[in-house]
């Protein structure tokens, strides 16, 4: 993974290998700075008394640390792993892996470009980096919309090929989220104005959100929204129901949107 800095800073979450145990602390291996190593005191392992170092951490096992102070002069690094919790454990974990499969796809990018990953890294990586924070965000970015890379200013021959790895190695997560619509209309030709309604809440304005509704038992309607997150579905959810409603409304008609159905 490539790091600009040679150094964590104070407050951030690093991943680490367990070195050497000893009975005053344990000594660490940054995963993510080639050659540096952190210490863990004992009183920072794990909260409360601690009688056997081994019972919480073992040799070879990957964990992840808060940097607690960092002596650049010195190369002395102190890290502490009671400071990190599960939540913050598993994100950092996903994050790790992220960046070590975003250094293979970029090492496929400089093979088809028949260029040295660190020449690649030179000339265009260290740019994505700094624009979206990672590079395997970068690479999920163009794997999503290429063009949101052009629009930012970036373009030369890497791209096709950043944009082909990209496209074949980077599956974009998406999320479904789903309820029910309650609509009905008291006009004479009431269905038809349901049908159109039902229609404006499928309507999006996004090529990447999806939303279906499909009949369930008069009044009752399902519709369920697939969004590349929980943001845009709500948004869209929400969206999708006042479009309805709106339509509705001025038909003689009633519109209910619910989670979940009512037990019987």
């Amino acid at each position: 993974m490539f790091k600009k800095d040679e150094f964590p800073e104070e407050g951030d979450l690093v991943v680490c290998r367990v070195k050497n145990i000893q009975n005053f602390g344990a000594f660490v291996e940054l995963e993510e700075y080639p050659g540096k190593e952190a210490f863990i005191h004992i009183s920072e392992v794990a909260p409360g008394w601690i009688k056997r170092i081994r019972d919480h951490i073992k040799e070879n096992q990957r964990i992840v640390c808060k940097v607690m102070h960092v002596d650049r002069s010195r190369g002395h690094i102190d890290v502490s792993l009671k400071r990190v919790n599960e939540h913050q454990r598993r994100e950092k974990i996903q994050e790790w892996k992220n960046e070590q499969k975003a250094r293979k796809l970029l090492e496929i990018v400089a093979e088809k470009m028949g260029k040295k990953v660190e020449d690649c890294y030179k000339d265009f990586a260290e740019r994505l980096i700094e624009k979206y924070g990672s590079l395997y965000a970068a690479f999920e970015e163009c794997a999503y919309d290429p063009e949101t890379l052009k629009k930012d200013g970036f373009s030369g021959e890497w791209f096709k090929y950043f944009e082909e790895v990209a496209r074949e190695n980077i599956q974009i997560p998406f999320v479904t989220i789903r309820g029910y619509i309650k609509i009905k209309s008291l006009k004479p030709d009431g269905v038809e104005h349901v049908r159109k309604a039902l229609q404006l809440a499928e309507k999006s304005e996004y090529e990447d959100v999806n939303i279906e509704v499909t009949y369930r038992g008069a009044p009752i309607y399902n519709i369920v929204v697939k969004a590349p997150d929980y943001k845009v579905a709500e948004e869209e959810l929400k969206k999708a129901i006042e479009r309805a409603e709106k339509y509705i409304k001025n038909h003689e008609g009633e519109c209910e949107f619910m989670r979940e159905l009512e037990k019987k």
